[in-house]
């Protein structure tokens, strides 16, 4: 069964009748152009083929009654409570999303739901902000109420900042957002403006989770995003994204190793960037996956965000027939990897790939197959 079948069949379980609404936001994952978003610069991600369902129907009280399928749970709250901390954790990205369209001036009206969804939670493939997203979706369709897809996806950026306490980039929210079937998504990190970018046939999306917990993400976080702003000071412009390789090169004694390395790999990434939606529009998969090998080794040597673990299923997938090419992606020290491999040879890429990086590493991946896939919508039932 589906993972929408199973949704609407929770909520006829759980509420005695059909719902009238249905949600349902994606998951992404960054093709290329990673720590570029804080330089200001830009990113290529694509809104994958699983996503976050919430089925609904609103009551005659302010009550919000939430099964989640997931979590295995159920919570009821009024909608002058969002902010109380005694309600169950996974609830708290909901809440938010519900918070933000009060402080837009929406007046909600009380509603049960049920959400669940199919994107790994923890593994980077932003979960998270597919659930604020398709919470968004939600309560504007409750009020009868039209918003961009961008200002629907800042709205989740909003949640993360204020209500969640996470300074995130604006990434995630908007390729589950915006996203586009069998289209990447270019989005310049400053203008805000996103571009679909056709995706050959015939290839897919391998997400590789290395089970490797993601550890000094955020302390190694802060510490590359305060190199990045004394880089751009020094070389003296407003973002690592104004800079060019030869003004990099020439002020290379002056920015000392460190900082040298850190501007180095974000100039470079976003030549990459463009490199790749170059080669995406002229058809050209192997182009595209010297992309994907360069932006690996500029991770790994230049920012210094790899491990061990992520070198290693790259390395792996990178050697397997099919394979275009592969990197990590995300924010680094652990987490996922993303390969482009070509559809016939998927099956034997699976099975090679997992026993070949638990022989080197003792642990066990999870693979996912995926596709580019629209953003997030409403439907009426």
């Amino acid at each position: 069964m589906s993972v929408r079948d199973i949704v609407l069949k929770t909520f006829q379980e759980s509420f005695g009748e059909a719902p009238t609404l249905l949600a349902r936001a994606p998951g992404r994952v960054n093709l290329i152009g990673e720590h570029t978003d804080y330089n200001d610069g830009f990113v290529l991600p694509a809104a994958i083929d699983r996503a976050v369902y919430v089925a609904a129907s609103p009551r005659d009280d302010d009550r919000v009654s939430i099964v989640s399928v997931d979590f295995k749970g159920k919570t009821t709250f009024s909608l002058d409570e969002l902010d109380d901390p005694d309600l169950p954790p996974w609830s708290k990205y909901p809440r938010g999303a519900l918070w933000w369209l009060d402080e837009q001036g929406h007046i909600l009206p009380g509603f049960n739901a049920v959400i669940g969804g199919d994107i790994p939670v923890g593994a980077g493939l932003s979960s998270s902000a597919a659930v604020e997203v398709v919470m968004i979706e939600l309560g504007l369709a409750l009020v009868g109420a039209e918003m961009s897809q961008t200002e629907k996806a800042l709205g989740g950026v909003e949640v993360e900042h204020k209500f969640i306490g996470m300074p995130c980039g604006v990434m995630d929210q908007m390729a589950s957002a915006l996203g586009v079937a069998n289209h990447a998504l270019l989005i310049d990190c400053r203008s805000l403006e996103a571009t679909p970018v056709p995706l050959p046939r015939g290839v897919s999306i391998v997400i590789m989770d290395t089970a490797k917990q993601r550890g000094l993400v955020d302390s190694e976080y802060a510490k590359r995003r305060e190199q990045c702003e004394e880089a751009a000071e020094i070389l003296e412009v407003e973002a690592l994204r104004d800079a060019t390789r030869e003004q990099v090169e020439a002020a290379r004694q002056q920015l000392g190793d460190v900082l040298y390395r850190r501007a180095k790999h974000v100039v470079s990434e976003d030549l990459r960037v463009q490199a790749t939606i170059m080669a995406l529009r002229a058809n050209s998969l192997k182009t595209v996956g010297q992309a994907l090998r360069e932006s690996h080794a500029s991770l790994r040597d230049d920012y210094e965000v790899s491990c061990y673990e992520l070198d290693v299923i790259a390395d792996i997938a990178n050697q397997q027939p099919g394979c275009y090419g592969a990197r990590m992606t995300g924010g680094g020290f652990g987490g996922c990897a993303v390969a482009l491999v070509a559809d016939e040879a998927v099956e034997a890429f699976v099975k090679s790939v997992g026993p070949a990086y638990t022989q080197k590493t003792k642990l066990t991946p999870q693979l996912y197959v995926c596709q580019a896939a629209a953003g997030s919508g409403v439907e009426t039932l």
